[in-house]
């Protein structure tokens, strides 16, 4: 978002359409990589990859900054990302570990959703790290596709494919350590400014 841009209440909007439409392509994607129709799953996820930096622009140049597409285009990324991890460990493309570390981040940021709630607070907005890792990872996949390829052109996708998917399972956890972080200090935050009250009826403060 643009420094004073607004968000809006508005649920049919140009990138909210497009980021739906990415939505749907998810069991395509799923059942092209299930039957090996791989140059039709490479074309697909470059769409999804496309999409997702397109619905990002039309929604600031168009003021159509909402809060369902908040939520929304994330979902998206983090549904892509985990279809195209498991078709991928299927067909023995990635090793399960990297399914583990990669899912392992969005468990840690599904189990901070109810303290936020609790607290009045919706899920965090998305950080510049968490979106670079969505990016570096949904790079990757396509490249580690197209490792599989013999010869050189499989050689190259798959030094290049690993270096995107470090980077990107690095900025991924980076990311879940300041959403962490932040979850922290607002609950720290509004404990020190309502207080909270003990068993006995005393009300505490507590320190960051």
């Amino acid at each position: 978002m643009s420094a004073g841009q607004q968000v809006s209440s508005r649920v049919l909007t140009v990138p909210n359409v497009i980021s739906l439409l990415r939505l749907l392509l998810v069991p395509v994607f799923a059942v092209l990589i299930v039957r090996g129709d791989d140059v039709w799953a490479l074309v697909v996820l470059a769409v999804s990859g496309a999409s997702d930096w397109l619905d990002g622009v039309l929604a600031r140049r168009l003021d159509q900054v909402s809060r369902l597409g908040q939520m929304l285009d994330p979902a998206a990324d983090r549904l892509f990302i985990l279809v195209t991890l498991l078709g991928l460990a299927w067909r023995d493309v990635v090793p399960v570990w990297l399914v583990v570390v990669i899912v392992g981040r969005d468990v840690l940021l599904v189990g901070l959703l109810p303290l936020l709630a609790r607290h009045g607070y919706g899920p965090l907005p998305v950080s510049f790290a968490g979106k670079a890792g969505t990016f570096a990872l949904l790079y990757a996949f396509p490249l580690l596709l197209l490792a599989e390829m013999p010869g050189w052109l499989g050689d190259v996708a798959a030094v290049t494919g690993w270096a995107f998917t470090w980077w990107g399972v690095g900025l991924y956890w980076l990311a879940g350590a300041q959403y962490v972080l932040q979850t922290r200090a607002l609950v720290v935050r509004d404990r020190a400014a309502t207080g909270e009250t003990d068993e006995t009826g005393t009300t505490t403060q507590e320190a960051p």
